[in-house]
């Protein structure tokens, strides 16, 4: 028992991987009728609303006054939350639920070099062989030629792959910020996923605001009860229960060890999408995912 408590930030890593590769599956159909910023927008107003309520059930201790850390946490909610996740339901449209997964694996990489960047964290020989490693496998995977890859225009798909770089650059970003606010100040990782969220929802509200003319077609009318339910039950997957297990685990562990089981999220996409998608999944697809996971390793082994 002490040993599973002993890895408890890795469980809740993997733990998130797997609802985040669920609820990917889930939001992919919400997100054929509704945009990527009303969808965002509910999900990050859902979340909310679950985690106050988790709050007051589990009565938690109030938020301890450390201004730094609420800083650092409100920013990356608005990197990683109200851009990125904005960035990822627009790859979830153009490339599908594997392919986006898929780029995700990219996080891990940039992490490492932002990191090298920003907090002067030296890289050996064998983390630039993990990093070589997981982008070849990416492209390997990207680069296959399916018969559904021909309703999308290669236009649209280099569109697709700049939305979910965007998308992986957000996540390194917001993941550095919270893995520092957690580890220099007080504030537990469910008041950091609230803070996260908190400052997501005001962004993406006032780009809503900006943007309400050309929003006007998804009235209420247009949304039917099914698709509501379906994004609440995506939501509750995989932003409440993902963003706070997210939170636990890079307070709990390495900000690499996390990141990388974090990034897992294509190994449990590929029977998801087989199952619940009726999506082909090749060998090379699943050699691809292997190989970008097996790099991801080699980059934080070292």
């Amino acid at each position: 028992m002490e040993a599973v408590y002993g890895l408890k930030g890795e469980i809740a890593a993997l733990t998130a991987a797997f609802s985040w590769a669920l609820a990917t599956v889930l939001f992919g159909r919400a997100g054929k009728s509704v945009s990527p910023l009303v969808l965002n927008f509910a999900k990050a107003l859902i979340a909310l609303i679950l985690l106050g309520l988790t709050l007051i059930v589990t009565r938690a201790e109030p938020l301890p006054f450390a201004p730094y850390g609420i800083s650092l946490l409100m920013l990356s909610g608005i990197i990683g939350i109200g851009l990125g996740d904005t960035a990822y339901f627009q790859a979830l449209n153009i490339l599908g639920a594997r392919r986006t997964l898929l780029m995700e694996t990219l996080a891990p990489p940039i992490t490492a070099v932002l990191a090298l960047v920003l907090l002067e964290e030296y890289l050996g020989l064998w983390a630039w062989c993990g990093i070589g490693l997981t982008l070849a496998g990416i492209i390997w995977v990207i680069g296959e030629r399916e018969q559904q890859s021909a309703q999308h225009p290669t236009g649209s798909l280099h569109k697709g792959l700049l939305f979910g770089l965007c998308f992986a650059l957000a996540q390194s970003i917001g993941a550095l910020l919270s893995r520092i606010a957690l580890t220099q100040t007080p504030i537990s990782p469910l008041w950091s996923a609230l803070i996260r969220l908190m400052a997501s929802f005001v962004f993406l509200g006032l780009m809503l605001a900006l943007k309400k003319p050309s929003l006007a077609q998804e009235s209420p009318k247009h949304i039917r009860w099914p698709l509501v339910m379906q994004i609440v039950m995506a939501t509750f997957i995989g932003t409440f229960l993902g963003i706070w297990l997210q939170q636990i685990s890079l307070k709990y562990t390495d900000a690499g060890i996390a990141q990388t089981l974090l990034s897992t999220s294509p190994v449990f996409v590929l029977p998801l999408a087989a199952i619940y998608l009726g999506d082909t999944v090749s060998m090379r697809a699943i050699l691809g995912a292997l190989c970008a996971l097996a790099g991801i390793s080699l980059l934080f082994a070292f």
